[in-house]
């Protein structure tokens, strides 16, 4: 089975500090580069990326969160995406690794990386990830029912992990749930220095980077 997995981008000016801010809610951290400039992290259900904002050529921001996913096989994939009438799907080589990309609704570009089997460069951790918690990002569309297409069409946890909000603009924001006590996690979080805020049923808290980040519980 072909195992693609959202994984939210988030790039950042301190790479380790929202790296222990995830680690502190739950995420576990599973491969790093050897310059600290690169780390992904599991969850139960998906998977936030850290890349450090000065280092990357996509003009992404501090503080900004893009879409990508992880996938272990990229060419059945991109058949797959072919077949459902994403016309424009290609694979290309990146120094990381081999990457799919193709147009989605809203004209957001999807990047799918290949999970990498040769890890030159990176260091793996030997991740257990905690089955409680998910990755549950916001994404802010114009074209729902074309976001919601597209989750089928990729398969796996995606379609039910994704939540919507209107917005003129595509963007993604980082929200996680678990079945964790969310009075434990306040503990941990206020125990590292967080403030942490209860909204809409769950937890708000700023990351390092100033951004809102929701837990549900």
């Amino acid at each position: 089975m072909n195992d693609v997995v959202i994984r939210p981008l988030r790039f950042t000016d301190d790479v380790q500090a929202m790296r222990a801010f995830l680690e502190t809610l739950g995420l576990r951290s599973r491969i790093e580069s050897e310059r600290g400039l690169w780390v992904d992290m599991v969850a139960g259900r998906g998977m936030v990326a850290l890349h450090d904002a000065a280092g990357n050529t996509s003009g992404a921001g501090p503080g900004e969160t893009r879409l990508a996913f992880e996938a272990d096989d990229i060419d059945e994939l991109k058949d797959r995406l072919e077949a459902a009438g994403y016309a424009d799907a290609s694979i290309f080589d990146e120094a990381f690794g081999r990457v799919l990309t193709a147009s989605g609704p809203d004209g957001t570009k999807l990047w799918i990386d290949e999970r990498s089997k040769d890890l030159y460069g990176y260091k793996l951790h030997a991740a257990d990830a905690d089955a409680r918690w998910s990755v549950t990002p916001v994404f802010g569309v114009g074209d729902q029912a074309g976001w919601e297409r597209l989750l089928e069409v990729l398969g796996g946890d995606n379609p039910e992990l994704v939540k919507f909000r209107a917005a003129a603009e595509f963007d993604v924001r980082i929200e996680l749930s678990t079945t964790e006590s969310l009075d434990e996690v306040t503990r941990r979080l206020a125990a590292t220095g967080h403030q942490v805020e209860v909204a809409d049923g769950g937890l708000a808290v700023v990351d390092p980077d100033g951004q809102t980040v929701r837990v549900r519980g």
